[in-house]
This record gives structure tokens, C-alpha cells and sequence, in this order.
């Protein structure tokens, strides 16, 4: 790497106050998408129309932003909207002519992503269409998925490695009697790139493995943990159903149909970097286009993936800053009330949620467990019969 390359790398982290800027000014636009979507989360709603609010809400906020740049900036949905009910594992973000409605009672995950200048912000949410607190096996898959999640918070600071944090949030799921759905990875991202190569698990298994790495001072990580009451072996049930996919930029097969030429250039066009969904291309063209793009990996698609009927699935996914003054999880939603039936006991899991995200001021780069008048970046375990907040 130049000396130019390298100076334009430090200049493009969160060293730069202006990157640190987009990344939050991201942040707060796709919270308040998370809250229209969630809103619009009622029983007979179609999925497919609150998977367009959801973007169009980004598309329309960040339009509203660096309009007077004097470079152009690229801003705008960095993950579709996605709306996934019960055993669906993730990425249900259904054509224009799905039927799928939400029911009462259904889990619903919304899972979405947005970015300016290619500094991505993205969230992952569980919601029950009730009223009234979560009880039994839902409040256990969803308080296992939010206290890995702030587990995992926790663990990513600079100094650490990322086995240890997919082993503590394997004892998480097993204190709620859970599982974590295997092939979910939590990634560094950095500008225009949403799954960098720095990463971690949140379940090893012999067919996924990661690189052994270090966390460091001024990275980014989107932390995604899914939890499951069934086995945590999702399958492919409909390939059809496949509707996200993301352009890799490191293939150049000469495509040898005219649909897929013409789709590729488009999407190179629209959506250089970041994920989108073929509802926002033409349906008939897409159509024909998208098999030989994806046999080729010019497309990698992101499955539909699901549990077994009756298990159900709980997502928490949220972005943390490595500040040099601690870490800055800048999105997130609260959660409903929860009544779980399990209550964390474990020693070492209230040690590791005790611990401060925020490193203490005058206190030099020491991490210390946080002292009883500073709860504020303090998680506490779901426990049975108690309040939860995300």
C-alpha cells in the first residue's frame, strides 16, 4: 500500500470528525425509520407495504441531506427493509404482488440499514403484535438474543479477540435454554463496505469458520445476534423467495445474456456497494437476469432461511462505534416489556454486562468494572418477571 492509499484509509475512519458525523447523522435516520416501519406493524398489514415505507422513509431523509455538496455524495438504503415473522430466520422482503399479511401475535424481525457517503448505519429489531408484556418461550428467544447482544457490546473494545466473544454469547442462549442460529457473523464494516473481512461468530461450527483477529480503537462493527427456541439450523425452504442480493465487485465474467448484461450495468449503476432488493428493478428483466448473474457470483444473494414451523426467532442487531473514549452503540430500539421463564444466575455473565461501555475520564485507558452510581451504560440480565429495555 502507498503512502497516499495508507493516508487516505486513516482519513476515511473515525479519526475523521466528519466521518464519525455521517456514521451518527446514518444512525439517527434509520432509528426513526425502525419506529415508521414498527408503527405500520399491525395485524392484517402486508409485509410488502411496510417493506417499502421502511425505504422509502430513508430515501426520503437522506435525499434531504449534503444536497448542496459540492462532490456528489451517495446516500441512502444500505440494507432493504426486511420484515421476518416467527421461524423465518431473515430477509423476507417480499415482490410487489406478495400476499403475506402480519397476524396477531406473530414475531416479527425488522431488520434495515442506512448510509451516507457509504458510512453505514445498521439496526435489527424484535417486535410481538400484542399488547401487554412478552411471556414464555418468545420473551426467553428475545432476552437471549438482546443480553447476547449487550454481552457482545461489551466484549468488542480494542484489546480483544473475537473467539471470546462468540463464546460468551453461546453461554448467553444456553442460560435462556436457547439456540444462536448458526452462519450469523457480525462484521467490521467501513466506508461502502457492510461485511468487512475483521469479524466474529455467534456460534462456531465446523462448516463456518472466521479468521482469528483483534478488535482495535476506531472501528466499526454492525453486532447481529439471532437466537432460536428450535435447533438453530435454519434451511432454504423456496429459493424464489429470494429477493436481496449485493453486486461482487471482485468478479468480471463475461455474461452471455442480454437480460443479465443489461440488469448488471444497472445494478453497477444503482447500487455499486450496498445490498438492494429486486423490487427495485424492473420485475420482467430481473427476472431473466438474476439466475445467470447469480450462477456467475456477479450476485450474492441473501437467502430466506427458516426453522422448523412452531420455533421462533429473535434478532437484536445494532452498530457500535470503537471511540477512543469507549463504545458508541449508535443504533437500536427499546424493547417491550419481557417476562422471561429463565433468570441469568451465572456469575460470569453478570460480570461481563456489569462492565462499562464508556471508558472513565481522567482514568487513562484502564477498563474497570463500572461502580454503583454509573449504571447508565450498565445491562442488566432479563430475568423472570422483570422490565426490559434494549
Amino acid at each position: 500500500m502507498s503512502s497516499d492509499d495508507e493516508r487516505d484509509e486513516k482519513e476515511l475512519d473515525l479519526t475523521s470528525p466528519e466521518v464519525v458525523t455521517k456514521y451518527k447523522s446514518a444512525a439517527e435516520i434509520v432509528n426513526k425509520a425502525l419506529q415508521v416501519v414498527l408503527a405500520k406493524c399491525k395485524p392484517g398489514a402486508k409485509i410488502v407495504d411496510i417493506c417499502e415505507k421502511g425505504d422509502a422513509f430513508i430515501i426520503k431523509q437522506t435525499g434531504n441531506m449534503y444536497k448542496n455538496a459540492k462532490k456528489k455524495i451517495d446516500r441512502g438504503v444500505a440494507f432493504p427493509t426486511c420484515v421476518s415473522v416467527n421461524n423465518v430466520v431473515g430477509h423476507f422482503s417480499p415482490l410487489a404482488g406478495d400476499e403475506s399479511v402480519l397476524e396477531e401475535g406473530d414475531m416479527v424481525k425488522i431488520d434495515m440499514g442506512c448510509h451516507i457517503d457509504g458510512f453505514i448505519a445498521l439496526v435489527g429489531h424484535t417486535h410481538v403484535i400484542q399488547e401487554g408484556p412478552v411471556t414464555g418461550r418468545k420473551a426467553d428467544v428475545i432476552a437471549a438474543a438482546n443480553t447476547a447482544a449487550e454481552v457482545a457490546l461489551r466484549l468488542v473494545r480494542p484489546g480483544k479477540k473475537n473467539h471470546a466473544v462468540t463464546e460468551a454469547i453461546q453461554k448467553v442462549a444456553d442460560a435462556y435454554d436457547c439456540k444462536i442460529v448458526e452462519g450469523v457473523i457480525s462484521h467490521q464494516m467501513k466506508q461502502n463496505v457492510i461485511d468487512g473481512s475483521k469479524s466474529f461468530l455467534s456460534v462456531s461450527t465446523p462448516e463456518t469458520r472466521v479468521d482469528d483477529t483483534e478488535f482495535e480503537e476506531n472501528e466499526v462493527y454492525a453486532i447481529d445476534i439471532v437466537a432460536s427456541t428450535g435447533d438453530g439450523k435454519p434451511k432454504l425452504l423456496d429459493e424464489k423467495q429470494t429477493t436481496i442480493y449485493r453486486k461482487d465487485e471482485s468478479i468480471h465474467y463475461q455474461l452471455k445474456m442480454k437480460a443479465s448484461r443489461s440488469l448488471i450495468s444497472e445494478v453497477k449503476e444503482r447500487f455499486p456497494h450496498m445490498p438492494f432488493t429486486s423490487r427495485s428493478l424492473e420485475e420482467k428483466r430481473a427476472r431473466l437476469g438474476l439466475v445467470e448473474c447469480v450462477n456467475h457470483g456477479h450476485l450474492q444473494p441473501y437467502p430466506v432461511l427458516y426453522e422448523k414451523a412452531g420455533d421462533i426467532v429473535a434478532q437484536i442487531k445494532f452498530t457500535v462505534l470503537l471511540m477512543p473514549n469507549g463504545s458508541d452503540k449508535i443504533t437500536s430500539h427499546t424493547l417491550q416489556e419481557l417476562q422471561p421463564t429463565k433468570t441469568i444466575d451465572d456469575p460470569e455473565i453478570k460480570g461481563w454486562l456489569a462492565l462499562g461501555i464508556k471508558k472513565k475520564k481522567g482514568g487513562g485507558k484502564k477498563k474497570k468494572a463500572k461502580k454503583a452510581g454509573e449504571a447508565s451504560t450498565e445491562a442488566e440480565p432479563m430475568e423472570a418477571s422483570s422490565n426490559a429495555e434494549a
